[in-house]
């Protein structure tokens, strides 16, 4: 079976998705599908790996875990049944402190953190939609990354709803209630897009 061989206008749940073996990556977002990007680029790389490293080292000996792509993370706040989950994403990065919701085929439930590093095959309405889906099912902070502009942009769920951080750039640290003590400073991070 081929992606083009799905109708686009039916939604689907995460049983299906388990179903499928394509050769492109995609999510499911209340069950429409997202082509994800192509392979990311070397600097997409390099800050997914700069910054999981910098998480990872933080978590050590604490409760909370860092996940990369790919890695299946299922939202839903009804059910765990997989014929009824119709939201999966792979975050570029995600940080889990309930450990329970982790299982052999990725998250279930919302995690900590969620860092998306942008590709320039990100669209607005995926971008979009994702914000809506992880303010939804209580992601507690969402960080967008745009590499080509060097800023850090930070959702924070305070009560139902985000709200915003300062757009933050070279110069700029960036701290988490989150993780408290984790700093992630932006002029080391983007210093792997000079190269």
């Amino acid at each position: 079976m081929q992606l083009s061989d799905l109708d686009v206008t039916k939604t689907y749940t995460y049983a299906d998705y388990l179903k499928w073996a394509f050769d492109e990556r995609i999510e499911l977002i209340k069950g429409k599908i997202f082509k994800m990007s192509p392979a990311p680029g070397s600097i997409h790389q390099r800050l997914s790996q700069r910054i999981s490293l910098k998480l990872g080292i933080y978590l050590i000996g604490k409760r909370c875990e860092v996940f990369t792509a790919p890695f299946d993370v299922r939202l839903s706040r009804k059910t765990s049944n997989d014929k009824e989950v119709n939201t999966v994403v792979q975050p570029d990065i995600c940080v889990i402190c309930d450990i329970n919701k982790v299982d052999d085929r990725g998250c279930l439930g919302a995690p900590d953190i969620v860092v998306e590093i942008l590709s320039p095959g990100n669209n607005k309405k995926e971008l979009q939609n994702k914000y809506e889906v992880y303010e939804e099912n209580g992601v507690l902070e969402y960080w967008i990354i745009h590499p080509s502009e060097k800023t850090f942009l930070r959702y924070s769920l305070v009560g139902n709803s985000y709200q915003a951080s300062r757009l933050l750039t070279t110069g700029d640290e960036v701290t988490t209630p989150v993780l408290p003590g984790f700093v992630l400073n932006l002029d080391e991070l983007f210093a792997v897009t000079n190269n």
